[in-house]
């Protein structure tokens, strides 16, 4: 069993049983073996995979949001972070998984299946078409990204999933003030207020990021998310 692991997950003050770890070791086995076929991720050390993955997954947790079944969307998930970490530990979530690369939803399916995670979906699609239908709009507890964007793009690609009440969660680098800044615009136009911002250092390691809360106050305006990828060329 992992020791990084248990002891990460105990400064989170999470709660992990033994077929948890053995979830993640799984996990981790199948993420280095996809990786020589598909481009999943560049940290493929099993020490950095445990911290810089995994432990990282699971820092939204301190937030004390995920309590309960909420309905989680990840957004750009890539090899699953942070959903399938999250869905290990909080069993009761029910997550959809999402991410434009259909290469990485065949990888995500077979974890889903290999894991036996119930109460989970991979979807190939982009947020800005299918955040537009309604049977995916405004109908999450909690939207969730750790993608490489800048804040003012990723929450027009991530609010309008959220239902009002809900919070969109962005996971950033510990130099989140200028995003914030030329961010809050976006946010407000879009229906959100931002309502916290942590600065949380991943378990053993001295790796700082930033959880950015941002809470849905209002309904996302009919015409966002624009398509044709101008949330990218032209930000709110």
């Amino acid at each position: 069993m992992s020791d990084i692991l248990i002891k990460g997950a105990e400064e989170l003050n999470i709660s992990i049983e033994e077929k948890d770890i053995n979830s993640f070791e799984i996990y981790k086995e199948m993420l280095k073996e996809w990786n020589t076929k598909i481009n999943i991720t560049t940290i493929t050390d099993d020490e950095d995979i445990d911290i810089k993955h995994f432990l990282d997954s699971l820092t939204p947790l301190v937030t004390n949001l995920f309590d309960g079944k909420k309905n989680l969307i990840d957004i750009g998930t890539g090899g699953g972070f942070p959903g399938i970490p999250l869905k290990i530990i909080k069993r009761e979530l029910n997550v959809t998984l999402l991410d434009s690369l259909n290469k990485r939803i065949n990888f995500l399916n077979e974890v889903i299946n290999r894991l036996e995670l119930e109460d989970i979906i991979a979807i190939h699609a982009r947020a800005e078409e299918m955040s537009i239908k309604p049977v995916y709009r405004e109908k999450y507890d909690i939207a969730i990204s750790r993608a490489v964007a800048s804040l003012n793009t990723l929450s027009e690609y991530c609010i309008p999933f959220v239902k009002l009440g809900g919070y969109f969660i962005s996971m950033k680098g510990p130099d989140a003030e200028e995003e914030l800044k030329s961010g809050n615009n976006a946010i407000k136009v879009l229906g959100g207020r931002i309502v916290d911002k942590k600065l949380i250092c991943i378990p053993e390691s001295d790796i700082m990021h930033s959880l950015i809360i941002i809470e849905k106050i209002k309904e996302t305006p009919t015409k966002y998310p624009r398509g044709g990828g101008k949330p990218r060329k032209n930000p709110l």
